[in-house]
């Protein structure tokens, strides 16, 4: 794990024990702290009996604490918690807050910080597999892969890479990022915020928290992204804030990860922060070749007959869908689920690329009338009965696509079981067209 002496001798209060919460009780009690943990269940309670005081952080005098360590998942502008620190003067934390803290007694390294709405996985991921291509030891954390304070330190000259959602952001007051980079913004959580201008203004915080002479990587796909460019330039020395050019990376027909207009860009974003690293041409165009996308993202699952099958079934929304039906040409999409909204609008751009819509699930119906206006549309009700129709129509070239625009819970426990069923039947119809389809996991 990674300790500082820098909690040594403080007092800090952790609410909620799950992974990052235990990651950061760990560092800070081998860091020489005085602890205070708290969660709704006994279990994880018990577990720290001899250890740590055991309170409730809202029913103690939190006088002289060094700060409250939460999860990104408690609401600040609903939980009582925020007021209740404040009140003391106490700031309440997360565990990247700690580990930008305990950033002076590490190794010299350097951190990446990667937000937006859309793509930060994808990107951070790229990211790390670039590094590892050059040779740096890397390590991935925030949002992503396990808590970074759990983690070992890196050598000298490691990387870590840190998907960072606004939620920790919230939660963090002095990570200054070697080079931070925003992807897009578009509204989301706003449970959490007050408007998009408050959630666009929580994202701007990792780059308030730069040095001037440290860099930042914007995308150029929305107009919020590039005012928030803009706010940086004022900031920064010049020649520290970057803004990607997508259409000037050549060469993404031999990425096969990397498909669509939105993974270009991702891609645009990745090679401007390996370049900040001082990774060449030489290294990171092969990494954009040989690099594997997250399950269930623009997932290659089969090829067979010269039709490609592509596992999209994270696309919840058409939003996260449209630009996967812009990656390729001919495509016989399979969608529906549980809808989040009466429209496809967002996807509508793109529907000159779709041979033939298979519809399933709740939305179903309400999408086969939106859509045989424009295109041939089957009703398929079940999944197993559209990739077998979808199989038989495709031509070599052409692609089977689940990218469902809805959420899975009317037929599956999730979208992880959405598509290992995508996968799973795909799997035995080229293995034998005429069986019958397998169980669909998850319902």
């Amino acid at each position: 794990m990674i300790v500082s002496p820098a909690f040594s001798g403080k007092r800090f209060a952790v609410l909620g024990l799950a992974r990052s919460g235990q990651a950061s009780v760990k560092a800070l009690l081998a860091g020489g702290a005085q602890v205070t943990v708290w969660d709704a269940r006994e279990e994880p309670r018990a577990a720290y009996e001899g250890r740590c005081q055991i309170a409730d952080p809202l029913g103690i005098d939190l006088t002289g604490f060094a700060g409250v360590v939460v999860s990104p998942g408690v609401p600040l502008n609903r939980h009582p918690i925020a007021a209740h620190a404040a009140s003391y003067g106490v700031p309440v934390i997360g565990d990247i807050e700690l580990f930008a803290q305990a950033r002076a007694d590490l190794p010299p390294h350097h951190v990446v910080g990667i937000t937006g709405t859309n793509g930060k996985s994808t990107t951070t991921m790229l990211v790390h597999h670039i590094c590892k291509a050059a040779g740096f030891e890397a390590r991935l954390g925030g949002n992503i892969g396990l808590p970074v304070l759990g983690q070992e330190p890196l050598p000298e000259g490691g990387v870590y890479v840190l998907e960072l959602s606004s939620y920790q952001i919230d939660l963090t007051h002095s990570l200054d990022c070697d080079v931070a980079a925003l992807i897009n913004l578009s509204p989301d959580h706003l449970d959490r915020y007050d408007g998009f201008e408050g959630y666009a203004a929580a994202k701007a915080r990792l780059f308030q928290m730069q040095s001037a002479r440290h860099h930042a990587v914007f995308g150029r796909g929305d107009q919020h992204t590039l005012n928030i460019a803009l706010q940086t330039s004022a900031r920064h020395e010049s020649g520290f804030v970057h803004v990607v050019e997508p259409e000037l990376l050549q060469g993404q027909g031999d990425w096969p990860s990397l498909q669509g207009p939105h993974n270009l860009q991702n891609a645009a974003i990745a090679v401007a922060i390996a370049q900040q690293l001082g990774i060449g041409e030489e290294v990171w165009r092969p990494a954009l070749a040989s690099f594997v996308g997250l399950p269930h993202r623009m997932e290659r699952v089969a090829e067979a007959n010269g039709v490609l099958f592509v596992n999209d079934s994270k696309a919840t929304n058409a939003a996260s869908t449209a630009p996967a039906l812009g990656a390729y040409p001919r495509i016989h999409w399979i969608l529906g689920g549980l809808p989040k909204s009466d429209n496809l609008d967002e996807c509508a751009p793109y529907f000159g690329n779709v041979v033939a819509a298979y519809t399933i699930g709740e939305a179903g119906p309400m999408f086969a009338d939106l859509l045989e206006p424009v295109m041939p549309v089957t009703r398929s009700e079940m999944m197993c009965d559209a990739v077998r129709q979808a199989m038989e129509a495709a031509q070599p070239g052409d692609v089977v696509m689940l990218s469902p625009a809805c959420a899975s819970f009317d037929q599956f426990r999730d979208f992880e079981a959405r598509g290992d069923s995508f996968r799973q039947i795909v799997e035995a119809l080229i293995e034998d067209r005429s069986s019958p389809c397998p169980p669909e996991i998850g319902t």
